[in-house]
C-alpha cells in the first residue's frame, strides 16, 4: 500500500499535522528530516527552497550589465535551488522520489506564496521531465487547532480546485521578475552611463508604492503656508456656558481645499465680526436628532496593521509576524494572512463555542475583563446569522481574523495586546449599534441689519451598544452640553479671534500607507469603499508589510517616528522614471490593475498567458523607453541650494546627476565650472547634506556608500582644492592622516588638552584625536595600546564631558538619539567600557518587572 507524502511549509507545522494526526492515523517514528508511519510521509520546507531564474543563455551577470544585453524575456524559466537551503531541498525531492510515495500533500500555507513553495519543489523533483506523475490534494487551513487540521484532512481539496491559484502564483513570481531585472538593470544602466555602478532597484509594487510617498512628500514641501481666522464666541445661558465657533451659511466649495465655512482670509475682516458680535445677545435655534454608528467590520490583515500601527506603533512587519505566531504557535487566532472581513454562513455555530470559550476560561491578564461582554452576548442573543457579518459571497480563499476555539496561555505583552485587539472586534461586531444623540446648536447674533452665527455640537451617548466591549459605558463629561430653554436669549460674554495657518497634508504613516496601497493609492478611510478597492490594491495584505520593510532596506524611505520619509533616492528614481515617461511604474491604479488580474486568475477568470503577455510587454516597454532616451538631462523639479558655490559665489543648482554652478544664470556669468555628483558612492545627497558640504567643506561620517563590488561603507567627504583644475572637487575621507598617526607615523602633541581620564585598558591619557577619543599610547609611533571611540556612534555626538564620565565612572548618562543600522530606529542606551571584550558597548534601560501570571484555576474532576 502507497503512503501520501505531506509536505508543510515549516518543520513547527509538520510537528503540528504529526500530533493532530497521531490519534486517528496512528503513532509517527521520528526520521532525520521527516516522520513516518504506515499511512503518511510528513516533511516540510523552510519557506522557499527553490527560485526560478533564466535559462543559462538568457542569465546575464551583474558586471554585464548594459543595454545590450536589454529585454531579458525567456521563453520559460528554469529552477535553481536556494543556497542555504540546498540540504532541505535534497532531502524532500528524495521522499518526493520514493516508490512507495503514490500521493503528495500540499500542507504549506493556504495562500498564494504557500502554493508557489510546493509547486516548485514538486516541478524541480521532476526536473522538467513531467514524469512524475504523482496526484496532489490540497490541506487548506484556517486554524492550527488539533481538530481544524483533522477536519481538514477530512476535506482536501483536489489538483484541479488549485489550478487558478498555482496559475496565480507562478505568473506573480514570474512578473516580479520580468519587471525588476529588466526595469532594475535598464534603471542602473541608465544611471551608470557616465561610468561607475548605481545600482537603482525598481519593483512591480514597491515602485508604484515608493510613488504615493514621493507625491505626499511633493505636495508638503511645495506647501505655503496661509494665514487664516477663527472666531470663537463664548455664551452664557441660564443652566452655564458654551461655545459657538462662527461660520458663514452660504459657504460653497471650489477648487480651493484649503477654503472652510469657519475660515476667514483677513484679519480686517475677522476683528470686523468679532466687534459686531460682542457684548450682543443670541437667539439660539437647535435640531436634534438620533444617531446610530455600528461596530467596525472583523479584521483582515491589513486594517489589523494598520490599527495596531495607529493604536501602539507596530510595524506592518511586527504585525505581521505577531498575528503569524499567533496563529501558527499558540494557535489562538484563525489564518491572518487574509483580505476578508466577513465569515462563512455556516459558521454561526462555532461562533458561539467560541463566545462560550471567552466566557469561560480564565484568560490571563486584562482579556479576563472580556468574559462578561461574551457572556452577555451569549444570553442575549447577540450572534444571529446577519449577511453584515456571515456572508459566503465575501469570503475568499480565507475568512475574517477571529479566534479560535483555544484559550491563550503565555502571550507576550505584545502578542497580548494583538490577540486583545482581535478578540474585542469579533466581540463588538455582534453587539448592537451604539446610539447617540446628536444635538446642532446655532447661536444668532443679529446688529445693524446683519446676522452672524456661531454654530456648537454636542454628541450625548443614549445607549453604548458595541462601545461598552471597548469600555464606553457612559458619554465623557466633555461631550455634554448645557441645556437652553426654547426660546431662551443668550448672553454673549466674550469673541475671541484667533490667527492660524493652513497645515502641509500628513506625512504617511504605515497605518496610512497600508490604506492608501489597499485603494491602489487612494487614502480611503470608509470601510465599505476601501473593501469595493481592496481588490485592485498594490500587493495583497500578505506582501505589503515585505514591500514596505524593502523601501526602507534599499533606503528610499526612513522611519521617523511614526512617519514615514522618502529620500533623495527616492526623489531621484521618480524624477528618473517620470523623465522617461514610463507610468506603469508610477502610477498604483495601473499596477493595482495587474494585482486585479491576478485575483481574477486565481478564481479561474483570467488566462495566465494573456496576463504573462502583458507583463513582458511592459518589461520591453520600460527598457525601450530608457535605452532610447537621448537627451543631457532628465526633467524635474530641481533645487537651489541656499549655500553659495564655493569657488566663485554664484548660484549651485540641482540637475538629475549633479550639483553645479550656474553663476547668476545669465550668458554673462552661466557659472565657473563647479560640481559634484549627487550620488558618491552610489549614495544620493539629501538637500541639507549638500548645502552642508558646500557650507563646511566636509561631511559626515555618512553611512550607506557601496564600492564598486557592492560592499557597504561608511566614510566622511570633504570638498579639497585641486589646483590642476583650479576648482574644488569631491572626495573621501578615510582619514588617511589620523591612520598614519595612529601607526607609525609623526608624534602627536597633545599639549594643548586637557585629559578626558585613563585609558581603561593602559591607565595611559584619553585625548581628542580626528574622529576619535583615543588613548596617548595608541597614536603616534611605537603604539602599546589600542584604545579609541569614536566622536559619533550610530549618529549619535559623544560630548567630551560624557567620555570624560565613561572614563571615571564606568558609563555615560542616558544618550537619546542613537539610529540603528538595521531598523533606522532611534533608541536609548548608557555607553559602557566592557572590561571582557575590551571595548565600549551599550547598556540598555532595564524594562519595567511584569506582574507574576496568576495560574488558572485547576478545574475539579
Amino acid at each position: 500500500m502507497g503512503k501520501s507524502l505531506i509536505i508543510a511549509e515549516k518543520p513547527s507545522v509538520a510537528q503540528d499535522i504529526v500530533r493532530a494526526l497521531t490519534p486517528v492515523a496512528g503513532k509517527f517514528d521520528k526520521q532525520a528530516d521527516h516522520f513516518e508511519n504506515d499511512q503518511y510521509v510528513v516533511t516540510s520546507a523552510v519557506g522557499h527552497l527553490v527560485e526560478i531564474k533564466a535559462p543559462e543563455e538568457f542569465d546575464v551577470k551583474r558586471g554585464k550589465w548594459s543595454f545590450a544585453n536589454l529585454p531579458v524575456v525567456p521563453p520559460h524559466f528554469d529552477l535553481a535551488p536556494i543556497d542555504k537551503a540546498k540540504s532541505r531541498l535534497s532531502a524532500v525531492v528524495k521522499l518526493v522520489k520514493r516508490k512507495d510515495v503514490t500521493e503528495l500533500i500540499n500542507a504549506c500555507d493556504a495562500g498564494r506564496e504557500g502554493e508557489l513553495i510546493f509547486r516548485l519543489i514538486v516541478q524541480y523533483a521532476d526536473g522538467g521531465k513531467g514524469k512524475l506523475d504523482k496526484p496532489v490534494r490540497r490541506l487548506w487551513l484556517q486554524s492550527m487547532t488539533p481538530q481544524a487540521i483533522r477536519d481538514g484532512f477530512a476535506q482536501l481539496r483536489s489538483d484541479q480546485q488549485m489550478q487558478g491559484l498555482a496559475d496565480a502564483a507562478r505568473s506573480r513570481s514570474e512578473a516580479d521578475w520580468l519587471v525588476g531585472i529588466n526595469g532594475t538593470r535598464a534603471m542602473t544602466a541608465f544611471n551608470s552611463r557616465d561610468g561607475g555602478f548605481f545600482l537603482t532597484t525598481v519593483g512591480r509594487v514597491q515602485t508604484p508604492t515608493l510613488s504615493i510617498v514621493v507625491e505626499r512628500e511633493e505636495k508638503i514641501r511645495k506647501h505655503v503656508a496661509r494665514d487664516y481666522w477663527e472666531i470663537k464666541g463664548q455664551f452664557a445661558a441660564k443652566a452655564g456656558e458654551y461655545e459657538g465657533k462662527w461660520f458663514d451659511p452660504g459657504f460653497r466649495k471650489n477648487d480651493d481645499l484649503e477654503r472652510r465655512a469657519d475660515r476667514l482670509w483677513t484679519a480686517a475682516e475677522a476683528n470686523a465680526i468679532a466687534e459686531a458680535c460682542r457684548n450682543q445677545p443670541a437667539t439660539v435655534t437647535e435640531e436634534a436628532k438620533p444617531s446610530t454608528q455600528a461596530s467596525p467590520l472583523l479584521y483582515d490583515l491589513t486594517t489589523l496593521q494598520r490599527e495596531a500601527n495607529s493604536r501602539f506603533g507596530f510595524s506592518a512587519k511586527t504585525t505581521l509576524s505577531l498575528a503569524q505566531a499567533l496563529y501558527e504557535k499558540h494557535k489562538v487566532l484563525t489564518y491572518p494572512r487574509t483580505d476578508s472581513r466577513a465569515l462563512p454562513e455556516d459558521y454561526v455555530g462555532v461562533v458561539k463555542q467560541t463566545m462560550e470559550m471567552i466566557a469561560s476560561e480564565d484568560l490571563p491578564g486584562p482579556l479576563r475583563e472580556l468574559a462578561g461582554h461574551a457572556r452577555k452576548a451569549l444570553n442575549d442573543g447577540y450572534v444571529k446569522p446577519t449577511k453584515r457579518v456571515f456572508d459566503n459571497s465575501k469570503v475568499s480563499d480565507h475568512f475574517a481574523i477571529i479566534p479560535t476555539l483555544q484559550a491563550p496561555r503565555s502571550l507576550t505583552d505584545i502578542e497580548a495586546k494583538l490577540y486583545d485587539m482581535v478578540v474585542k472586534r469579533f466581540l463588538a461586531v455582534f453587539y448592537p449599534s451604539a446610539e447617540f444623540m446628536v444635538t446642532t446648536r446655532i447661536s444668532t447674533i443679529s446688529n445693524q441689519g446683519k446676522d452672524y452665527k456661531f454654530q456648537t455640537n454636542g454628541k450625548v451617548l443614549v445607549r453604548p451598544g458595541w462601545l461598552a466591549v471597548y469600555g464606553r459605558e457612559a458619554q465623557e463629561d466633555d461631550a455634554n452640553l448645557v441645556p437652553v430653554d426654547k426660546g431662551e436669549v443668550v448672553r454673549t460674554e466674550s469673541v475671541d479671534v484667533n490667527q492660524l495657518k493652513t497645515k502641509p497634508p500628513a506625512r504617511y504613516t504605515e497605518a496610512t500607507l497600508l490604506s492608501a496601497m489597499e485603494g491602489a493609492g487612494k487614502l480611503i478611510d470608509d470601510d465599505e469603499l476601501r473593501e469595493a478597492m481592496a481588490e485592485k490594491g498594490l500587493g495583497t495584505p500578505a506582501t505589503r508589510a515585505q514591500t514596505i520593510e524593502g523601501l526602507i532596506l534599499e533606503k528610499y524611505m526612513l522611519r521617523e517616528g511614526r512617519e514615514l520619509v522618502p529620500t533623495a533616492k527616492a526623489f531621484q528614481l521618480m524624477t528618473l522614471l517620470r523623465g522617461l515617461d514610463i507610468p506603469d511604474l508610477t502610477k498604483p491604479e495601473l499596477t493595482g490593475q495587474w494585482e486585479y488580474q491576478l485575483a481574477e486568475m486565481e478564481h479561474g477568470r483570467l488566462n495566465r498567458d494573456k496576463f504573462m503577455a502583458e507583463i513582458a510587454k511592459m518589461a520591453e516597454r520600460i527598457v525601450k523607453k530608457a535605452k532610447e532616451y537621448d537627451r543631457d538631462t532628465i526633467p524635474g523639479d530641481y533645487a537651489t541650494l541656499s549655500t553659495p558655490c564655493p569657488k566663485c559665489g554664484g548660484k549651485v543648482k540641482e540637475n538629475y546627476r549633479r550639483f553645479a554652478c550656474v553663476g547668476n544664470e545669465t550668458p554673462a556669468n552661466p557659472g565657473c565650472g563647479f560640481s559634484i555628483s549627487k550620488i558618491p558612492g552610489g549614495r544620493a545627497f539629501e538637500i541639507a547634506e549638500a548645502d552642508a558640504l558646500l557650507r563646511d567643506k566636509k561631511i559626515g561620517p555618512l553611512e550607506g556608500f557601496r564600492s564598486k563590488a557592492g560592499w557597504p561603507f561608511t566614510a566622511e567627504l570633504k570638498l579639497a582644492f585641486d589646483d590642476e583644475t583650479d576648482n574644488w572637487k569631491l572626495e573621501f575621507d578615510f582619514g588617511e592622516d589620523a591612520k598614519k598617526a595612529e601607526g607609525d607615523g609623526e608624534p602627536v602633541d597633545f599639549g594643548d588638552q586637557a585629559s578626558l581620564g585613563s585609558c581603561p585598558k593602559c591607565k595611559g591619557k584619553v585625548f581628542e584625536h580626528g574622529s576619535n577619543y583615543v588613548c596617548e599610547h595608541a597614536v603616534g609611533a611605537n603604539t602599546t595600546c589600542d584604545f579609541k571611540t569614536g566622536k559619533i556612534i550610530l549618529q549619535q555626538p559623544v560630548p567630551r564631558e560624557q567620555v570624560h564620565k565613561l572614563l571615571t565612572e564606568g558609563k555615560t548618562d542616558l544618550l537619546e538619539n542613537f539610529v540603528s543600522n538595521k531598523t533606522r530606529r532611534k533608541f536609548k542606551a548608557r555607553l559602557v567600557y566592557d572590561t571582557k571584550e575590551g571595548k565600549v558597548s551599550f547598556e540598555f534601560e532595564p524594562r519595567a518587572a511584569k506582574a507574576p501570571a496568576k495560574k488558572a484555576a485547576r478545574k475539579a474532576a
